[in-house]
């Protein structure tokens, strides 16, 4: 890997950029760019160089990519600010009165509740806006390149899915067949069937079902069934044995010290009586 530092002259003074650039491998040619605070503190997203501004800077116009403001984000985000200035000035009030749509970003479906103290006091909610609004298709490509690490910074291995799992559409990989898999089944009650139509590998734009996720139809065979079963009781039998040698363990050393409290006991009186 090649690595390549310097000063960001768009963050505070004393922040460094950082790209490093595969050499070898699969990823050959594609590069990560990280940031590194005055003292030291490595950053390898834009969220947590955000958390750790807090208010000390705006990185609404940041871009992590290349280091820069920028202008024309900046631009819109002024005007955004004197149009609000502006319409804060006029003093109107805000007759809204539709329950609020919650910001966090959730796979699963977490409605909002209206809490009132007042009895007699209704929560009305319209049919039609309660539909699900279309989805944009392929939207799993916005998790490519995403990683998830653990407390101690190290990358979080994805998991290994089954070989009879192939997704379709372009630039489909593992990792995101595996969000969009996750996705159906906490999102839909539905079952997990994948792309029943064969046409849709020719033109997925045009046949891709958008109620299941980009692989292609593939069936559970008891066989899949039975080798799933086998590995959970090997996985409850290797835990059932750990946790017996840690418990004979805790009891060996248990009875370590209590012999060795029994002799140190025993030799007291010796001294004593002599």
């Amino acid at each position: 890997m090649e690595k390549k530092r310097w000063d960001c002259t768009a963050l505070p003074k004393g922040w460094k950029m950082e790209e490093v650039t595969r050499k070898s491998g699969l990823s050959a040619g594609k590069s990560d760019v990280y940031y590194f605070s005055p003292s030291g503190k490595k950053f390898r997203s834009k969220p947590q160089l955000a958390r750790y501004l807090g208010n000390q800077m705006d990185l609404s116009s940041f871009d992590f990519r290349t280091g820069k403001m920028l202008m024309s984000k900046l631009n819109k985000n002024r005007q955004r600010l004197r149009y609000d200035n502006n319409n804060q000035n006029k003093g109107k009030p805000d007759l809204n009165t539709s329950l609020p749509v919650r910001q966090t970003a959730s796979i699963f479906k977490q409605p909002v509740t209206k809490v009132t103290n007042h009895p007699n006091n209704k929560v009305k909610t319209d049919p039609q806006k309660a539909v699900d609004q279309p989805r944009q298709l392929f939207w799993e490509k916005k998790l490519s390149g995403l990683n998830a690490y653990d407390i101690a910074e190290e990358l979080v291995k994805t998991m290994e899915l089954p070989k009879g799992l192939q997704g379709v559409g372009p630039g489909c990989t593992d990792k995101t067949l595996l969000s969009a898999i996750a996705s159906a089944l906490h999102t839909s009650a539905a079952p997990i069937t994948g792309q029943l139509s064969a046409a849709v590998e020719k033109n997925p734009g045009v046949w891709l079902n958008t109620t299941q996720p980009l692989c292609k139809a593939f069936i559970v065979t008891d066989e899949d069934i039975r080798k799933q079963e086998e590995l959970v009781y090997s996985v409850r039998k290797r835990l059932e044995e750990a946790l017996m040698a840690d418990m004979l363990a805790h009891v060996e050393e248990a009875a370590n010290e209590g012999d060795t409290l029994k002799e140190e006991g025993n030799g007291s009186e010796d001294m004593e009586s002599v």
